[in-house]
């Protein structure tokens, strides 16, 4: 059977023709050999900063959720760190009723300094298109992944570098991100693992611009500022990138680590820095019950943790 399938998912790539067109926002634009240019080497002296975050689900309930969320900036120059910044807090996410509609509503807890993203960001309609995946109401946990981003580019908009890049993209997904783009500097740009973008004929448009590529470091120009880029010349990926293609030549320096070639090793990093492990998650999580002293909390625990208990049975 898994030969068969094989066989007729190989059939379907080939169907893929040679020639073909991103769709990129809501236009086709045509895959030409023309637009790749290679990035020039250029070591300088300028400070690149790399900014990711983390989170963790610690407690949640079907009406209220609580999760850590870290986010960390690396600072280099000549690819050696330089400096670091750390932003730590906890989010309580609760439900309320305004308005015949169900709301999510978040409470920060920064344990560190002050909030640097506001908390009415943070309230949402529990049906809001920007954060539901299916035709029910957005899971509450969903807020957190607001608070990451809003938290990641409100880092971004007061680091102190040269050059300050973010891991994913530039494009608003939220309500109110906007808010916090606009707020960035001209010296931010940004670096997707991945794409979700697609050609007209269905295809990956990183995996026909790889067939078509030239030799060498390149980027190819799609559309305003965003890009796909090779960073190393032994790269395997295509990267997305959000910014000014002047960045590129810094970030093509500090993407020469064997690790992962074509991906700058600050990212890397910063990633490893800002992820909150299972034993954190672990932690924070027996320390809140042990000081909750409230059977009312166990009560909406217990409610909710059926999952859990069948997870157990394996």
């Amino acid at each position: 059977m898994l030969h068969k399938i094989s066989q007729e998912l190989k059939a379907r790539i080939q169907q893929f023709p040679a020639s073909d067109k991103i769709l990129f926002n809501n236009k086709q634009i045509e895959i030409d050999a023309r637009h790749f240019q290679p990035i020039p080497e250029h070591f300088s002296s300028k400070s690149i900063a790399f900014i990711d975050g983390g989170q963790a689900e610690i407690l949640s309930a079907a009406n209220f959720s609580l999760s850590f969320i870290r986010v960390g900036a690396f600072v280099y120059r000549y690819n050696k760190k330089i400096q670091e910044v750390k932003n730590e807090f906890y989010l309580l996410t609760t439900v309320k009723y305004e308005r015949d509609d169900i709301m999510y509503e978040a409470i920060i807890f920064p344990l560190q300094g002050e909030k640097t993203i506001d908390q009415q960001d943070l309230t949402l309609s529990s049906t809001d298109p920007s954060i539901k995946i299916t035709a029910e109401r957005a899971s509450i946990t969903q807020i957190s992944n607001l608070a990451r981003r809003f938290a990641e580019l409100a880092l971004a908009a007061k680091v102190n570098a040269d050059i300050i890049v973010l891991d994913g993209t530039l494009e608003p997904s939220y309500r109110k991100e906007e808010k916090y783009l606009s707020r960035l500097p001209a010296n931010v740009c940004a670096l997707a693992k991945s794409s979700s973008l697609f050609t007209a004929s269905g295809n990956s448009p990183l995996v026909l611009l790889n067939r078509l590529r030239p030799r060498g470091c390149w980027n190819y120009f799609v559309e305003n500022n965003s890009h796909f880029v090779k960073l190393h010349p032994k790269a395997k990926h295509i990267f997305r990138f959000t910014g000014n293609k002047d960045f590129l030549p810094h970030l093509m320096e500090n993407s020469k680590d064997a690790l992962f070639f074509g991906y700058p090793y600050g990212l890397i990093a910063v990633d490893k820095f800002a992820r909150v492990s299972n034993e954190e998650k672990k932690s924070s999580r027996m320390n809140f019950l042990l000081k909750a002293e409230n059977k009312d909390i166990l009560e909406y625990l217990s409610a909710a943790n059926a999952h859990d208990i069948l997870d157990n049975l394996g």
